[in-house]
């Protein structure tokens, strides 16, 4: 493992990435030794006696986030109390793991013991994405998405669906385009896609949406235009995709209108600077689909 490992450990989620869920909060972290025994021993089960333990400080969404070294190699370990309001959305990520591309990280197992939810996770030894315009990284995005974007969505676990995801800032007679069975990820900011291996990484898999395939691509185009690229080059991007090259205009218009409908409430309830950008990048992406 290199000295500096990224890991993944759950991204910021808020009314941005999930509209209808209750919004993620901090949660204080502590290290992994100061876990209860019982789950102390079901983690050495799986991966033999534990060398090392380094508490992980990115993220904010984890009880526990570490990366142990272990008789059997490296795993990431994160965890949430199971009495913990979010501990849903960490099940759910498990839940979803074996249905994902061989772009994102590999689970290696998921423990419900000593009051604690736990995941194992593959480390990988990278750096966040680089959104940037010109950057190398935006070819090695557009493979990782390509990828996802083959991938149905699993008719037996639980997920949103993406018309109950944007049904309150659609365009009155729109959601029918928002159907589809495709799984989608829909958070596409930098700190959730790592450079690891000469691949772009898809990870925070919390919120697993089913959807029109070309949604995805329309959520990147956001965050390009957060990177600093113009509205019109972020949708010339988008159209990389064929899923959204070939939808019909009044799709990708009604998504242009929805997304600028959600940020500027966001905005509006919170109205920090970077909140407050990204509501002015929705209402100039909506302008630049019409």
């Amino acid at each position: 493992m290199s000295a500096a490992p990224v890991v993944p450990w759950p991204g910021r989620h808020s009314l941005v990435s999930e509209p209808h869920e209750e919004p993620r909060v901090s949660m204080s972290r502590i290290p992994f030794d100061q876990l209860p025994a019982d789950a102390r021993q079901a983690v050495t089960d799986k991966t033999g006696p534990v060398h090392q333990a380094v508490t992980m400080t990115g993220g904010m969404n984890s009880g526990v986030a570490s990366v142990l070294e272990t008789e059997s190699g490296s795993v990431f370990v994160k965890g949430i109390a199971s009495d913990h309001a979010q501990v849903a959305a960490q099940r759910r990520e498990a839940e979803i793991a074996p249905h994902l591309p061989t772009s994102c990280p590999r689970l290696y197992w998921h423990l419900e013991v000593g009051g604690w939810s736990l995941l194992g996770y593959e480390v990988l030894s990278g750096r966040h994405a680089d959104y940037s315009p010109g950057s190398a990284d935006l070819e090695l995005i557009e493979a990782a998405l390509t990828e996802l974007q083959q991938i149905t969505a699993p008719a037996d676990i639980e997920i949103k669906d993406a018309v109950d995801r944007w049904a309150d800032y659609a365009p009155p007679g729109t959601l029918q385009h928002f159907t589809g069975n495709t799984l989608l990820h829909t958070d596409f900011a930098p700190h959730n896609v790592l450079i690891a291996d000469g691949r772009a990484r898809l990870i925070d898999w919390a919120w697993p949406t089913r959807g029109a395939a070309w949604i995805d691509p329309g959520t990147l185009a956001l965050r390009l235009m957060e990177a600093g690229h113009l509205a019109e080059d972020a949708i010339l991007f988008a159209g990389r995709f064929p899923s959204w090259r070939n939808t019909e205009p009044e799709a990708t218009t009604a998504f242009g209108s929805a997304s600028a409908a959600l940020w500027r409430e966001v905005a509006e309830e919170d109205p920090t600077p970077w909140k407050q950008g990204m509501a002015k990048r929705a209402a100039a992406f909506r302008l630049a689909l019409l």
